[in-house]
Order: structure tokens, then sequence, then C-alpha cells
């Protein structure tokens, strides 16, 4: 990295939101330094998630040809754990099957961050890879830089740029240096820990009843996270399938002893509806991450002078049940990018003139989205009995309404009703039901 070069963007993290913006610009024909701390893109990010593409879609159109695939997800569980039963609906749609295939898709990102880097790279940005951006460089303030870790301890290497772009991801260091993030609350952040576990592909695909390159995905409710704020999954790769567990750091903390996130993997790769789908398989990689779930009323200051934030840095994810981050992460990316080419054409890189990036955010579904399920962690957190007690009510009635005991079926119902009014309230479930749809679904 050359000292004192000068761009017109500098992107800290190449993720996708920072590659997303990168690729953007570059296309525009701006300079643009794209700086990533690991050996490559990819080895330092980590989700447990779905690749939903349809932001990625508009950025490379021939992705589905190009781009590093694992499998598109033909089907859609969501299961409620007790301790010893499995309440689950279950989607599958012939027309996930069909290119663009629903626009989601299994990944590897050290695969698949490589891939989309290189897309920005053949635009004209340039990637600089083991770099690590541990302040902005300021002037009469405003962010004209970064400063690069040096070889020696406390050199540094300074790098201009009319904006920088943060795409630091969720602990973002930066954010808060510039004193757009103040220190995360427990409650506005999650802890996941992920495992991947490789199985022979034949038998992943005859185990999940899959075909070609389809794929599945499994959001675990209730006794995953014991009763906590947050959910388990399982998704199918090409040979290997991916399982973990991410949890609200406050209900954590509630807990005593608090419970370790490992603990709660173990739990849930034992559980009898679980265990059957790993069996065989042989761990291949261990990972945690943060995710940051504030909401919407809790983002950070999104632009100031010479600076945007945007995907996990700017708190953009969806917590709702679609769990959504990496096309908030594109879309908010393409929208920093074109923000900046409206800046340059004006020659203003001013909080204000930056601030047309909120317009495009407010105006596109990342925004929208995230107003519309605001409330969903605070709604959990505040209705405890959802995950906590209800799974298992449910399958206790589930199995006495199933049980084979030779009694009359209308005597069965009644009593089980009269148990639902006892242990939970008509009134109280249907309160339940109308939270759930308003703020979850």
């Amino acid at each position: 990295m050359a000292e004192e070069a000068k761009y017109d963007a500098i992107v800290v993290g190449a993720g996708p939101s920072g590659i997303a913006a990168a690729l953007t610009m570059a296309q525009a024909g701006l300079t643009v330094a794209v700086l990533e701390r690991g050996e490559e893109p990819g080895t330092k990010n980590v989700y447990g998630g779905i690749l939903f593409a349809n932001v990625l879609a508009e950025l490379v159109p021939g992705f589905l040809e190009e781009a590093p695939l694992e499998r598109h997800i033909v089907t859609r569980r969501f299961s409620l754990l007790s301790e010893e039963a499995e309440m689950a609906f279950e989607f599958r749609c012939e027309r996930y099957n069909q290119a663009p295939f629903n626009y989601a898709f299994t990944v590897s990102r050290a695969r698949f961050d490589r891939w989309f880097a290189s897309k920005a790279e053949e635009a004209g940005a340039e990637l600089f890879t083991g770099v690590v951006v541990d302040d902005f460089v300021w002037s009469d303030g405003k962010v004209v830089g970064i400063k690069a870790r040096g070889e020696r301890p406390g050199e540094y290497d300074e790098l201009y740029a009319d904006v920088v772009i943060c795409a630091e991801g969720a602990n973002s260091l930066l954010a808060r240096k510039a004193g757009l993030w103040k220190n995360p609350q427990p409650e506005h952040r999650a802890t996941a820990v992920k495992e991947v576990i490789a199985l022979p592909r034949e038998v992943l695909e005859d185990r999940f009843h899959l075909q070609g390159d389809e794929g599945v995905a499994i959001e675990y409710f209730g006794a995953a996270t014991k009763g906590m704020v947050g959910s388990g999954f399982l998704y199918t790769n090409g040979q290997t399938l991916s399982i973990g567990v991410g949890v609200s750091i406050a209900e954590l903390h509630r807990r005593r002893p608090i419970p370790n996130p490992n603990e709660l993997l173990e739990g849930l790769k034992s559980h009898p509806a679980v265990r059957p789908l790993i069996r065989g398989g042989e761990t291949v990689e261990y990972m945690s991450h943060m995710i940051p779930e504030a909401g919407f009323r809790h983002l950070p200051q999104l632009v100031t002078d010479g600076l945007i934030l945007v995907g996990d840095a700017a708190g953009l994810v969806n917590t709702s049940l679609f769990h959504e981050g990496t096309n908030l992460a594109m879309a908010s990316g393409r929208a920093a990018g074109e923000a900046v080419i409206e800046a340059k054409e004006k020659g203003d890189f001013s909080r204000q003139a930056l601030s047309s990036y909120l317009g495009r955010l407010r105006s596109s579904f990342v925004f929208r989205d995230l107003r519309r399920y605001q409330n969903a962690v605070r709604y959990l957190m505040d209705h405890p009995q959802l995950l906590r007690e209800y799974p298992g009510v449910f399958a206790d009635l589930l199995a006495r309404y199933f049980e084979v005991s030779g009694r009359p079926k209308e005597e069965v119902r009644s009593e089980l009703m009269a148990e639902i009014r006892r242990r939970i309230g008509l009134l109280k479930l249907l309160r339940a039901a109308w939270g759930l749809q308003r703020h979850v679904i």
C-alpha cells in the first residue's frame, strides 16, 4: 500500500457490503481501494445464514453461472422444539427449483467472498489484503483517510480518500472511534456459534430428500436455545451441512449460570429430531460470530463528513423470522456507492451530500423491512413464555391428542381444550398469535 496515495473512496472490509460498494463505484470509473484484514476476502468472515442474492443479481447479472454457489434452497422448514418433540412447518416449492432459484443459496464464504471481490477488481478496484485499519485520518472534523497498522508497533501507514466506507462488520471499532456507534448493549447483539459437518454427498441428498443441487434450510426455536431469544439453524451445502445456534447476549446474561453457547450447540446436535440428520458426519470447521440486533430504532448514525457505514457495521440485519443479512448488506453497499458517485459529481463529500445514502435506504426494502420488524427481538424478550413454556405445553398436548388410547376422540379433544384454557388461556393464546404475526412473522 503506497503511503500518501489518494483514492476517490476507501472501503474497509471485503465482505458483501464492502464489495458491493466497491463494485458500484469502480464500475462508474471511480478510483477505489478495498482494505481487508484477512489474508484473503472471506477468511475473516463468518455467517450462519443463507446468501440472499436478489441484489447480487443486479450487481453481477451472470452470477448464476459464475458464482461458487453450493445449493439453492428449495425447502424451508421452521421447527419448534420441546425437550423431546418437534413441531414443524415445512414448505417446498418447485418454483424455487428453477432459475433464479428464489435468489436463496448456501455458500462457503471463503470461496464466495473471493469470487465477489474478484468482480470488483475486474471493474478496477484495488484490493489490499492483510491490512488492519486502526483509525481514521481527520481534517477539520472530516474523515479524509485511514490509518493502517504498520510493520512495527506504533507505526501507521496513511491512505487518503474523499470518502471512507466502513464495512468492518458487527463489532466495528472504527464506527465507535468515529462516534457513530456507542458501546453496544447486550440486548443489541447476538452471539452465534456454528459447525460445518462433512457428509458424503449421496448421504446428504438421501437423508434430506434432495436431488442435484437442491438444498434445505431449517430454523429451530424453543428448546434449541433453551427457551432464550434466538434460534438454531441447519443448512445443507454441497458435501457438508452447517449447524449452529444464535442467542441474544442479553438473554445469556440473564441466566445463572450463564450458558455456554458451545453447550447450546451440543444440545441442539443431540436433540432427537436433529441427531439423525448429522449422524456419521465429521466436524471440519468451527466458528463464532457476533450479529447486530439493535433493530431500526437503535441504528447508529450512518453518515458523517467523509464517512458512511454499511452492512453489519451499520446494524442492517433483519432480525425477524427471515434472518436476512447478506442482501441488506449488498443493498446498503450499493446505495453507499451510488451516494459517493453522486457526491463525486458535485464535488461535495459533506455529511449533507452523503446523506442521499439514507434516502436510498429509505426507498428500498432495507429500511422498510427493518422498520416493519423493529420490535421483533423486544417482543420475544418481553414474552419469554413463547419460546420457553409454550413449546413444551403444545408438544405435550399434541402427544396426548395423537395417543392411541381407545378413548373417544371427542372426549380427548374436549379434555385438551380445557387443558389449554387452564395452562395458557385462550385469550392469552390469541394475543400471543396476534403479537407474533405483528412483530415477528
